[in-house]
């Protein structure tokens, strides 16, 4: 008995507190009015957004930073000790902006952000400025302005000898069109304009028939381009290195300027064209054109998809070079039988990576990943279209050589 009355003492003592015994909580009295408001203060809130929820305009970037061409300044310098300067942005980075982006331009490390509201139009730039090419300029209505580098006349003015571009303040005024210009296009070292009534002008350097104005040399003054797009209404013109492309209402395409990879191998065995020609492509009617530094893609009114020219192309690293325009499966971006109304609505174009986006918001890539430009997270060259992941639905992109702007509609 003694043993047994000692054994159950010392069981005792090794008992813990009800306190601390696993799954032995003791029963919760009532409440206090107190506790009961901390707790419900303290619950999480979930919102759910209606219908008539208004979506938010945002921009997003990604690629090279050190050129300052994403917009992010901590990304040059840290705003923090412990950070280092960030290299290179592989996926999409929201940007802040304090107003609705409409539009955006991508250069080699630097970039154009327009806002347009009631009375003034806002330019933003941020980038390299080596040559003043950024700037910040109220216009009005029907006015063209140029700034930057001048050196072969791109900027539709007299190119000065020796003339100092860091720093420069000047702004030039075009006037020389026909009618209101409604799109303007940068190329390596040259410009073109497309009026309202559907003609194009270009200036600049010459040397591969990039201006088209018949002839190899420099233009300094905005000239009417004419060839086989003389009468005819353009709707749409691209360029990025020294090819151009041209769309017109009909859904034609044609083409001048640098062929060396094969651009405009349909029409010439040459590798410069200085006069606007007709490609003769059984493709279907054009909707958009863009040019890359090597490489063309056009979009047809079904929406189909067509590359042609040098670099990855989008087909597979089997296709590396072809004259004549390859179309790129449409389940790559998505269609399948049980989405048939998944079409591509636009597609762009940077030095070697392309741009798709679909009507349903989605942006597709591939193409020479410079430093990260494509977005996917990932440092590898894309063979193939691969959807960025962007939180929202991508209205329009902007490619430049080793980064990309996105303008976005968030989802709520």
């Amino acid at each position: 008995m003694a043993a047994a009355a000692a054994w159950g003492a010392l069981r005792g003592a090794r008992r813990p507190p009800p306190a601390l015994r696993r799954g032995l909580a003791e029963p919760a009295g009532p409440r206090s009015v107190r506790q009961l408001r901390e707790a419900e203060e303290a619950a999480p809130v979930f919102q759910y957004a209606g219908k008539a929820a208004k979506r938010k305009d945002r921009v997003f970037v990604w690629g090279f930073c050190y050129s300052g061409a994403l917009g992010v300044p901590s990304f040059v310098k840290p705003d923090v000790g412990w950070k280092r300067p960030r290299r290179i942005q592989p996926t999409p980075y929201r940007l802040e902006t304090e107003e609705k982006i409409s539009s955006a331009a991508c250069g080699y490390g630097f970039t154009l952000l327009s806002s347009n509201t009631t009375d003034i139009t806002k330019v933003w730039g941020m980038g390299l400025n080596k040559d003043s090419q950024l700037g910040f300029q109220r216009s009005r209505r029907d006015r063209i302005f140029t700034m930057g580098n001048n050196s072969y006349g791109q900027c539709g003015r007299k190119v000065v000898e020796d003339e100092t571009y860091s720093e420069s303040h000047l702004i030039h005024q075009l006037k020389e069109f026909d009618s209101r210009v409604v799109q303007v296009v940068c190329g390596q070292d040259h410009s073109l304009f497309r009026t309202k009534k559907g003609a194009v002008y270009a200036c600049g350097w010459g040397a591969d028939g990039q201006t088209g104005l018949g002839h190899y040399n420099i233009t300094s003054v905005p000239t009417k381009l004419r060839g086989d797009i003389a009468g005819v209404n353009i709707i749409q013109v691209s360029s990025y290195g020294d090819c151009c492309l041209a769309v017109s209402d009909e859904g034609d395409v044609f083409g001048w300027g640098n062929s060396e990879y094969l651009q405009l191998a349909s029409v010439t065995e040459t590798t410069q064209v200085n006069v606007p020609r007709h490609l003769p492509f059984k493709i279907g009617k054009i909707k958009e054109a863009a040019c890359g530094g090597t490489g063309n893609i056009v979009l047809t009114e079904e929406g189909n998809v067509f590359v042609w020219g040098y670099g990855i192309l989008g087909k597979g690293p089997n296709l590396i070079e072809t004259a004549m325009p390859e179309m790129i499966p449409p389940s790559l971006f998505g269609w399948s039988d049980f989405n048939p109304d998944i079409r591509v609505a636009h597609v762009r174009c940077g030095l070697s990576q392309f741009a798709a986006l679909t009507n349903r918001g989605e942006l597709f890539v591939w193409g020479k990943n410079l430093r990260g430009c494509l977005g996917t997270g990932r440092m590898e060259d894309q063979y193939f279209p691969w959807r960025v992941t962007v939180p929202g639905e991508v209205v329009d992109v902007a490619c430049g050589v080793d980064h990309m702007v996105s303008m976005v509609k968030s989802f709520t």
